[in-house]
């Protein structure tokens, strides 16, 4: 199929930018990296009546720390950030996370903001995120605002963003010291959407104990899901296997996924426990490794 009719612009700086939400507003889409909005269009889930281009704005390019915190621009490809060693040293997680987005030939065009924009419940991105603390910041012609990352995403395909509004950048605080951080998912096939995914960021002492610990699961709900009670269950324990198999009945108690053609929802429960255990003994094993 082919999209509708739209007007298409290309805006050349942030200014004319929203200006022309602010403008079209509701009739309006973004296209950055389009590896998602374009298939919408093609197939009519999406018909705007106006298409807003950004990537001749420079200033949304930008990948760089600002104030301590890692903020990426709105037109960053995915496969620039998980190609960047920094962030595969100071953010292990959205490394992880960012290697298992779909096919290499996506990631060379998806953008980071276009993934979490998109707020698909089974992305890795919005889960990295949330877990992270990151914060995103909208730009409008009317103001300014930075939103926590849990209060971004508010259903599946749906978040705080307004009408008006662009996701400029997303920001990710420092790392405290001691930090270890993975993604694990399950999927049918290498690059397909994944049935259940987990986030999950600890702080561990030099022995071995948590000292803080998000965990974050995709592909359960409308949008990424805490499971702080889970998280609970391994502060200040060494992550010992008996603890790591509490955790995975702490994960499978509070979950209440959906079931659909793909798979139950007593099989994404199980296997959320189960991929939040293979992550814990993963970062237990880094950091006795990395602390010899």
């Amino acid at each position: 199929m082919k999209p509708r009719t739209f007007n298409y612009h290309r805006p050349d700086s942030l200014e004319e930018a929203l200006g022309l939400l602010a403008q079209h507003a509701d009739e309006a889409k973004v296209l950055a990296g389009g590896q998602s909005l374009l298939p919408m269009l093609n197939f009519r889930l999406a018909s705007p009546a106006h298409l807003l281009d950004i990537n001749r704005i420079a200033a949304l390019g930008g990948l760089a720390y600002d104030n301590d915190a890692l903020a990426i621009g709105a037109i960053v490809r995915q496969r620039a950030v998980e190609n960047t060693p920094d962030v595969a040293l100071s953010y292990p997680l959205l490394r992880s996370a960012l290697t298992q987005v779909a096919h290499l030939q996506i990631r060379n065009r998806g953008t980071v903001c276009g993934s979490l924009a998109h707020a698909d419940a089974s992305a890795e991105l919005p889960a990295v995120m949330v877990t992270l603390g990151a914060s995103m910041v909208a730009l409008s012609a009317r103001a300014k605002r930075e939103i926590p990352a849990e209060e971004f995403f508010e259903f599946h395909l749906g978040t705080a963003l307004a009408a008006d509004e662009l996701l400029a950048e997303v920001r990710l605080p420092p790392p405290p010291a001691g930090s270890y951080g993975t993604f694990v998912e399950v999927a049918r096939r290498a690059g397909d959407f994944a049935l259940v995914g987990a986030a999950v960021q600890a702080t561990i002492s030099d022995d071995g104990v948590v000292r803080a610990l998000r965990i974050a699961c995709t592909g359960v709900a409308p949008t990424p899901l805490l499971v702080p009670d889970a998280a609970a269950v391994a502060l200040g324990s060494n992550l010992s296997d008996s603890v790591l198999l509490e955790v995975d009945q702490a994960v499978r108690r509070v979950l209440d996924p959906p079931g659909d053609v793909h798979a139950s929802a007593s099989y994404r429960k199980v296997v959320a426990g189960t991929i939040v255990r293979r992550a814990l003994a993963a970062l237990r094993d880094e950091a006795a490794a990395s602390h010899g």
